[in-house]
């Protein structure tokens, strides 16, 4: 069944598709970021409308998804394509944003733009996780909210500003209304022993979890 308010917007970074992804992504109305239609195919949807410059979208994808309508933008603009499709998902009702491709690729500027961009989604009012298959990640505001990731599989919290009032439970390195500043490695490398409850009192955040590393288990 699709959900209205569920969308997921294909960005150009890294995906390796697994039950994780498609379950983030069941019932998602789709937005593709110029080159993130690429992962269309893999994913077995069609996306209702095709956003960006299109200037890293190769010639045989265009003609491949040459009906889907598109939503050009020129190259010289004060946004990126994947801001201008998340911008259009909302705009059709989001409620609920997956984005898919939101880590590596050619661009580090572009994958930590997805990662900040997230954080200040979340604080205009909207879910948001973010995946490459590898790798999810959602904000971490004040309050508190539960991961469901494996046990055994790794994660970390990254702070983007001074945290205050930080608990982490269901961790192998638990912590108790803790202060952590910003630039902080305290919190990188921990390791999940089934679903976690962050809190956070003050601050902003990004959990970033790697649900089939176990690694540190």
């Amino acid at each position: 069944m699709i959900s209205n308010s569920t969308f997921a917007v294909l960005l150009g970074g890294a995906l390796e598709i697994d039950d994780r992804v498609l379950a983030l992504m069941q019932g998602a109305r789709v937005i593709a970021a110029d080159g993130g239609m690429r992962h269309a195919q893999a994913l077995g949807v069609l996306p209702e409308v095709w956003v960006g410059d299109f200037d890293s979208t190769p010639t045989g994808l265009s003609e491949f998804h040459a009906a889907t309508p598109r939503m050009p933008f020129p190259a010289e603009k004060n946004f990126t394509d994947g801001e201008l499709a998340i911008e259009q998902a909302i705009e059709r009702g989001a409620a609920r944003l997956v984005l898919i491709g939101s880590f590596g690729g050619e661009r580090t500027d572009h994958a930590l733009s997805h990662l900040l961009q997230a954080v200040a989604l979340a604080e205009r009012g909207f879910h948001v996780v973010l995946t490459s298959g590898l790798e999810e990640a959602v904000p971490l505001l004040p309050g508190s909210r539960v991961l469901d990731l494996p046990a055994g599989s790794l994660f970390s919290v990254i702070a983007f500003t001074a945290l205050t009032g930080l608990s982490l439970a269901g961790a192998k390195y638990p912590l108790d209304q803790a202060d952590i500043a910003f630039g902080a490695s305290r919190t990188i490398s921990n390791v999940a022993e089934g679903p976690v409850t962050a809190s956070l009192g003050s601050g902003r955040a990004l959990i970033i979890a790697r649900p089939h590393d176990f690694s540190g288990a």
